[in-house]
């Protein structure tokens, strides 16, 4: 997500938790501007729901980013920051780690089906010691398997950690528009255009243009959420078209812009 255009960032709190007070927390949060959290990590599993705007949590692995429906599940002892869009909507869980023992490692995003997500809007009016043995128990518990059944969605942009690729990504994520080649950014680099292409397949499993496509993509996911023309969010991502634009988006996430957020 290019910086550009967008309110400057303001420090979010963190809960100063020593311990969760149940298996399962809650904290709700409406961000009116453009938010951004130092690096830090949690003892317990962190999950981030944006029920509208968008959301990303940045690790050293990739961008996650989580558009209205999807969640970032976030690992015990990862560190990460978390961005949000203007007006962004969000619901946070934090979990223990002895109730998430299905959960396979790393930072994923998360489907959030209809059930799943009023589960979480019933959890959110629940007390914060809410009684384990009773129907605030049997309610969280059922969220718990529903969180184990949700489908992972590949809405993650991986990032390199050779450090010339990281020079490369950083200007692209700056200016996504720019359209220099792999051979123009090999002459710039002082590396051939074979190993720079070859670098990008082990650092971060696609190609320089799938990469590129992917960062375009994503990055578009804000300003259309917002309402954003579609023809004003193709251009500004670097495509000569929107129906290129449109083919693209199709392709990465199987159905056009409108269809994707309205489901």
């Amino acid at each position: 997500m290019s910086p550009k255009g967008q309110n400057q960032p303001v420090r979010r709190s963190i809960p100063g938790l020593a311990r969760l007070p149940r298996p399962v927390y809650g904290r709700v949060e409406s961000l009116p501007n453009r938010a951004l959290t130092y690096r830090h990590s949690h003892p317990w599993v962190q999950l981030s729901y944006a029920i509208a705007g968008v959301l990303e949590v940045h690790t050293d692995a990739g961008r996650f980013v989580a558009p209205p429906q999807r969640a970032v599940w976030v690992p015990a002892g990862l560190p990460h920051r978390v961005f949000s869009a203007p007006r962004t909507e969000m619901r946070s869980l934090y979990l223990d780690c002895a109730v998430t023992g299905w959960a396979p490692a790393g930072c994923r995003v998360l489907r959030v089906s209809p059930l799943l997500r009023e589960l979480i809007r019933a959890f959110s009016a629940l007390p914060v010691e809410y009684a384990e043995d009773g129907e605030d128990g049997r309610l969280v518990q059922v969220l718990l398997d529903r969180l184990s059944a949700a489908p992972e969605v590949d809405l993650m942009l991986p990032l390199p950690h050779d450090q010339r690729l990281q020079q490369l990504c950083r200007s692209l994520q700056q200016h996504p528009e720019r359209q220099e080649t792999l051979a123009q950014w090999s002459a710039r680099l002082d590396v051939s255009e074979k190993t720079l292409s070859r670098l990008f397949l082990r650092d971060t499993g696609l190609s320089f243009r799938a990469w590129r496509q992917r960062l375009r993509l994503l990055g578009a996911l804000t300003p259309l959420e917002q309402g954003q023309r579609v023809t004003d969010v193709a251009l500004a991502c670097g495509y000569d078209s929107t129906s290129a634009f449109i083919a693209a988006f199709r392709q990465q996430f199987g159905c056009t812009p409108g269809k994707f957020f309205r489901a």
